[in-house]
């Protein structure tokens, strides 16, 4: 069974930080590339960051720029999200998603791009 599973959420203060993770099960990340994209109550989906399959290639939303890292040990068949100097406005369910290698909406972020979905992690940014 293809799955991915966030982990890492939760609830920080302002200014604070927090490293989501998305883990891969029943298939190996190497031949995708990754997005985070997130969702707060009564908005769409918006995509945050992305990642090449075999990494150094990156995009990000100039609301996070400057500020989000995005990484990925494919070794481990994880993806990693280091968000630091969190404001309130990046309360959201966050969701990592996986494009194949091939597809040509993934550096925009383009959410039909993007085949497989986990089920998201709440972050929390109040004080």
């Amino acid at each position: 069974q293809l799955q991915l599973v966030e982990s890492g959420g939760g609830l920080v203060q302002p200014g604070g930080s927090l490293r989501l993770s998305c883990a891969a099960s029943g298939f190996t990340l190497d031949y995708y590339h990754i997005g985070w994209f997130r969702q707060a109550p009564g908005n769409e989906r918006e995509g945050v960051s992305c990642i090449r399959s075999s990494g150094g290639l990156t995009n990000y939303a100039d609301s996070v720029k400057g500020r989000f890292t995005i990484s990925r040990d494919n070794a481990k068949n994880t993806v990693y999200l280091q968000m630091n100097s969190l404001k309130p406005e990046d309360t959201a369910v966050y969701y990592c998603a996986a494009a194949r290698v091939g597809k040509i909406g993934w550096l925009k972020l383009s959410r039909r791009d993007y085949d497989y979905w986990g089920q998201g992690t709440q972050v929390t940014v109040s004080s």
